[in-house]
């Protein structure tokens, strides 16, 4: 009898020590994010909010600016996690990639998605792929936190099958005008809500109107770019004081989205020629920045 009880208390310590080892793995695994875009609703209602129309051919959406401040923001919210990704939800006749989904499929750390577009502009099957990738991301335990930007009723049986597995879905809208742009069933069924504000798009959203750069203009090289971004970081690196920029350096190769405008708008107007759509170039501009800035500390 006391045998039995002796080989029973050795494996309930063997079992405490199993659990308590998983408890401390657990501890150690990083928490991970990933941001869901729906392009259909950001456009619109962006495209509202800051130049008063939905109508994508009216206005310029600076969407790889806009990512670098939505994963800035992302980093600020979830501090102690990592991100996964970004996925951008769109839509395409025949699902074929414009040229402008191709430059944002190009950019790090973005996957696009694509549903096919209508004859009357409408996507289709943009709701069922967010769900198929929140379900399956949950499901892998690939993510803890979904910051899901959108506001589709449809989207709510995405949010119930991310939260079944566990995760958890943080809805994030703009601002509207006047009323809402984001279904109630959507918002009562999130972890949390997140409004971005006027303030946060302008700097992302421009009325479209005669260019101010000729697109005429010959093409700057990569390294023209390159070396812009350098001379723009040496000239803020005097105007701005080390300290300043010593803070960007934990956020490689990442710049917060205000610095990665004024970034933009510096370079185009260094360069007489616009950078917006040119993934490739902007890449360059901030290789130059960022290796100018890292060889001074």
């Amino acid at each position: 009898m006391n045998d039995d009880l002796a080989a029973l208390g050795a494996r309930i310590d063997r079992t405490n020590e199993l659990l308590q080892r998983m408890l401390a793995e657990v501890a150690k695994t990083p928490s991970t994010h990933a941001i869901f875009v729906d392009a259909g609703y950001l456009y619109a209602a962006a495209g509202r909010l800051v130049s008063g129309t939905e109508d994508r051919r009216a206005f310029d959406l600076d969407a790889e600016g806009l990512i670098e401040a939505l994963i800035d923001r992302a980093r600020t919210i979830f501090a102690d996690s990592r991100l996964l990704r970004v996925y951008w939800y769109d839509g395409a006749r025949r699902r074929i990639h414009t040229a402008e989904q191709q430059s944002i499929a190009e950019l790090p750390d973005v996957k696009v998605r694509l549903g096919n577009l209508n004859a009357n502009n409408q996507q289709k099957g943009v709701d069922s792929l967010i769900r198929t990738d929140l379900e399956s991301l949950a499901r892998h335990r690939a993510i803890s936190d979904a910051a899901l930007l959108g506001g589709d009723e449809d989207l709510v049986s995405a949010v119930e099958a991310a939260q079944g597995y566990g995760a958890r879905v943080h809805l994030w809208g703009i601002e509207a005008p006047e009323g809402r742009n984001q279904a109630e069933p959507l918002l009562w069924e999130v972890d949390s809500q997140r409004t971005f504000d006027l303030e946060f798009f302008k700097p992302y959203v421009s009325r479209r109107t005669a260019a101010a750069y000729e697109v005429t203009a010959t093409r700057p090289t990569r390294e023209d770019v390159r070396f812009v971004g350098a001379q723009i970081a040496a000239k803020w690196l005097a105007a701005r004081g080390r300290e300043s920029m010593v803070e960007l350096l934990p956020g490689h190769p990442y710049l917060p989205g205000s610095v990665d405008q004024d970034l933009l708008v510096e370079a185009e107007g260094l360069l007489q020629y616009s950078l917006r759509g040119q993934a490739d170039l902007r890449r360059a501009l901030r290789d130059g920045f960022w290796e100018h800035l890292q060889a001074q500390y």
